[in-house]
């Protein structure tokens, strides 16, 4: 795991940076152990001091969890940016008393266009499996969703098995992320749209449109369109963000 130290990194920032690498690339997964202080003191000839500094900066940062009597662990995806939750709509309509369920309707690799609103496509051809899919409250349709997920960032996706579980589900589960944004706006149900969610042509619906990238690289791009009876935004947040 050691690396040959940048000449102008101080041993604290490159370990910090190893530890980093390994979690943010995904070889070390959501709840990987991280090893223990003794054990990362002898690789690197370093000071407990040192170790302590690191993991609790990567703490700080919610890329690490530390487990009483038991260590430090790779964090759960966070579920949230500054204001807005990345939202789990099976927890979501669980948590409404509901019961969820969820249609895959289409999945296919492609290469991304510019069309697809993902920047580093720009960059050169970026494969992504792209995906149709619908979710239901109490056997209601609830939203239509199009999702892109990056393979190159997360080329695990391909083997997943969507017909039993959401893409969203699972990638806040297996994939860590460092960035995320968020577009919401009102839109009218297209035809399509009004099919898929038994609403009528033109009914008023709410968009939220989201990318999330890990490291500078796109993980997923997703739009969601919601019945507008049906599905609201709540945000709780602090003067201080």
């Amino acid at each position: 795991m050691q690396t040959r130290a940048e000449p102008s990194q101080t041993l604290n920032q490159r370990i910090r940076a190893d530890l980093e690498t390994r979690i943010l690339s995904g070889e070390w997964p959501p709840g990987h152990r991280i090893p223990f202080e003794h054990e990362l003191m002898a690789q690197y000839g370093c000071a407990r001091m040192t170790v302590n500094k690191v993991i609790a900066g990567l703490v700080a940062a919610g890329l690490i969890e530390r487990r009483r009597r038991a260590g430090s662990f790779v964090a759960r995806p966070r579920i949230h940016s500054a204001v807005l939750q990345i939202p789990d709509i099976e927890a979501e309509v669980a948590a409404r008393g509901e019961s969820y369920s969820y249609e895959l309707i289409s999945s296919r690799r492609r290469t991304a266009t510019l069309a697809d609103g993902i920047e580093t496509a720009r960059r050169g051809a970026l494969e992504v499996l792209d995906i149709t899919c619908r979710h239901f409250a109490d056997g209601r349709p609830l939203a239509l969703e199009e999702r892109l997920i990056g393979l190159s960032t997360v080329p695990e996706a391909a083997e997943a098995d969507f017909t039993s579980i959401a893409p969203g589900s699972w990638l806040l589960r297996h994939v860590p992320w460092t960035e995320a944004e968020h577009r919401i706006g009102a839109v009218n149900a297209t035809s399509r749209v009004a099919e898929s969610l038994g609403v009528a042509k033109g009914a008023a619906c709410l968009s939220l449109e989201r990318r999330t990238w890990r490291a500078g690289e796109i993980v997923t791009y997703v739009r969601q369109i919601f019945r507008g009876d049906a599905y609201s935004l709540v945000a709780r947040f602090s003067p201080q963000g």
